[in-house]
């Protein structure tokens, strides 16, 4: 978790003040849960479990333009989730993932794509005359 504050604290993007403003929110509101649920937690084996930014509404506005005419324009916003855990052992960095069904089925080998050429239309043949019977 520290390693994450002090990326978004020394990260020279527009974002990031926010988002260590909500990294830190997320950390005291788990101290606050888990003194509440009475368990013990250490701060330290918390790390960022899952981090969202998503579409917010969107504000309409209008900016003046020349010759008494306005310009729309849409302000967005974004909503951002982030959510905490703790590790179950301090010494390992990464958690272990349960692999899904599809995981451990062996992979199908995949056909070599052919690359289809393409071919020049031949000339459309002039119609045959007939024959004319002269008797």
């Amino acid at each position: 978790m520290q390693e994450a504050l002090e990326t978004a604290a020394f990260t020279k993007k527009r974002i990031a003040p926010v988002i260590h403003k909500l990294l830190v929110s997320a950390v005291d509101n788990a101290k606050y849960l888990a003194g509440e649920q009475g368990t013990d937690l250490d701060v330290d084996s918390l790390y960022v479990k899952q981090a969202l930014a998503n579409d917010g509404p969107r504000m309409k506005r209008i900016r003046p333009a020349p010759m008494g005419r306005a310009y729309r324009y849409q302000r967005r916003l974004a909503h951002i989730i982030v959510s905490v855990a703790e590790r179950a052992t301090s010494s390992h960095l990464v958690t272990k993932v349960e692999e899904s069904a599809e995981a451990t089925k062996p992979a199908k080998k995949a056909k070599p794509a052919v690359k289809a050429v393409a071919k020049k239309a031949k000339p459309a043949a002039a119609p045959k005359k007939k024959a004319s019977k002269k008797a």
